[in-house]
């Protein structure tokens, strides 16, 4: 593609934009002034992109039918084949869909995207490969991954994987399915405000949003640099543990990873957790939507810790209640600048940019009517607040954001890890068809007030089922010290073999 200088009247239409007042003087004059900017950009145009190669040979695959696909989990099957041998090997992987996969098509749960096809692999895919991984698919998360319930995604809900008709978390919803039916070994998920925690509280899995900068975010859409995180989901704590460590480490390309503590998660396993000691988080039961029955299976399950011979008492952090709030402006502007107007990944960042997502996502504008709910609600308000206060909030917000992370820090010099519900309430019955836009957006925020704190914190946390209500799964969520991934697989492990968890 090559550019050529505006015409007179675009010119005056940019000026317009700018709030400039230009005479056609003015106009001549900064035409002419334009022809050595409009040199370089053309040259740089001809360049050929800078691009990782595509290591392992892959077809584009296929939709599944309905019958093939009946939670509506996956987007595209495939097949492809990694190392001969690895650390993976033998393991089958599916991949949230808004992580590219090169010439296998990719959506991210939206009507806007649908049709645009990655021309590179982001680097988690390559290092699962790599490691002798099979990656079998893509499975549908929610629209751009604005939602925490499993019912925004273009195509239709998908179905929580115990009970029909029921929500399986978001954004992350395919990844928690397929991997709750044991049709993949481990999948891959995302995580702003919980989309990897808040699918394997509703599905019953194990969920893992590592310490901010420990895994690159390379090769995945955004929707904003300071709360972006991807991570396993697993059907056991040693595939958990055993993913990370294949997935996490500086790639050379994402500006947010600064000397990373990397560990052998897997070394964890089966230490035990004699002498640690657990905080039960009071105000991660006390959120307006707690249900009882779930409030008191946590309660039960921590229990449990104490009688592996852990000290388990009761913290107080009452700031954790902000955090939903706090979280807001962060989530909300970040999104409308870094994920819409900024198509797709913004500016200012050192990162590995994938020009051709940017460049199909600018479709967006010709289509935003298709935009789901939820995305319509964020960029209305995102826009207006914009418009109307700069971005003022969003930088005061992330400014309090370390006075949360002061508090958590400061509860755990003395703990080891916390201990809360991941979602107040167990999987919710998905709207139906004819919903009404505030019951819709309702069901896609009602479960993120215990995980979204700790995306502006950083801090790792992780989902892991704990019991069953109403025969739908309960997750209790772990949270560590930045970089103590290794803390949390310890308990984690240890209360996985307790036994079955669906008869805890």
């Amino acid at each position: 593609m090559s550019v050529s200088l505006p015409t007179p009247t675009q010119l005056l239409e940019v000026a317009k934009q700018c709030g400039l007042s230009l005479t056609d003087e003015d106009v001549a004059s900064f035409r002419g002034l334009m022809r050595g900017s409009l040199d370089a950009y053309n040259l740089v145009a001809a360049m050929p992109d800078e691009l990782p190669v595509v290591k392992y040979p892959r077809t584009p695959g296929y939709r599944p039918s309905p019958d093939e696909n009946t939670r509506n989990a996956w987007y595209r099957k495939t097949n492809i084949k990694g190392a001969g041998s690895g650390k993976l090997k033998g393991k089958t992987v599916a991949l949230k869909d808004n992580i590219m996969l090169a010439g296998v098509p990719m959506m991210n749960g939206s009507a806007t995207l649908e049709g645009y096809v990655p021309d590179f692999d982001a680097t988690i895919v390559t290092r699962m490969l790599d490691a002798g991984a099979e990656i079998v698919g893509k499975v549908h998360c929610e629209a751009f991954c604005l939602s925490g319930g499993s019912h925004t995604n273009a195509t239709g809900p998908v179905h929580n994987p115990h009970k029909m008709g029921y929500s399986a978390g978001g954004s992350s919803s395919g990844s928690g399915v397929v991997v709750a039916l044991r049709e993949v070994d481990i999948a891959i998920g995302g995580d702003q405000g919980g989309s990897i925690r808040m699918p394997s509280s509703f599905c019953g899995t194990y969920g893992m949003k590592p310490t901010w900068g420990l895994v690159p975010y390379t090769g995945i859409m955004p929707i904003e640099i300071f709360i972006d995180h991807t991570g396993p989901i697993t059907a056991t704590v040693a595939d958990n543990a055993l993913l990370l460590e294949v997935i996490a480490g500086d790639d050379g390309y994402d500006s947010r990873i600064k000397a990373p503590k990397v560990d052998e998660y897997t070394k964890a396993l089966g230490a035990g957790i004699k002498g640690m000691k657990i905080g039960i988080l009071k105000e991660g039961f006390e959120q307006p939507s707690a249900e009882a029955a779930v409030n008191e299976s946590v309660r039960e399950a921590a229990k449990r810790f104490k009688d592996l011979g852990a000290t388990v008492e009761i913290v107080s952090i009452p700031m954790h209640l902000l955090g939903a709030a706090i979280w807001t402006p962060i989530g909300t502007e970040g999104a409308v600048q870094t994920m819409m107007f900024g198509d797709g990944y913004g500016l200012s960042r050192g990162d590995l940019y994938p020009t051709s997502l940017m460049d199909f996502h600018r479709g967006w504008r010709q289509k935003a009517d298709s935009l789901s709910e939820t995305n319509k609600l964020f960029m209305l308000w995102g826009t207006y607040i914009n418009n109307t206060f700069g971005s003022r909030f969003y930088g005061k917000a992330l400014n309090i954001s370390r006075r949360l992370a002061t508090a958590y820090d400061k509860a755990l010099e003395s703990y080891d890890l916390l201990l809360m519900p991941t979602t107040p309430m167990k999987a919710t019955p998905l709207p139906p068809s004819n919903a009404s836009r505030e019951d819709y957006f309702t069901r896609a925020i009602e479960m993120f007030t215990n995980t979204a704190p700790f995306d502006i914190t950083h801090h790792p946390a992780m989902s892991l089922p704990c019991g069953m209500v109403d025969g739908l799964p309960v997750g209790l969520m772990l949270v560590g010290r930045h970089f103590e991934e290794s803390t949390i697989y310890r308990a984690a492990h240890a209360f996985e073999q307790i036994g079955d968890w669906k008869k805890m």
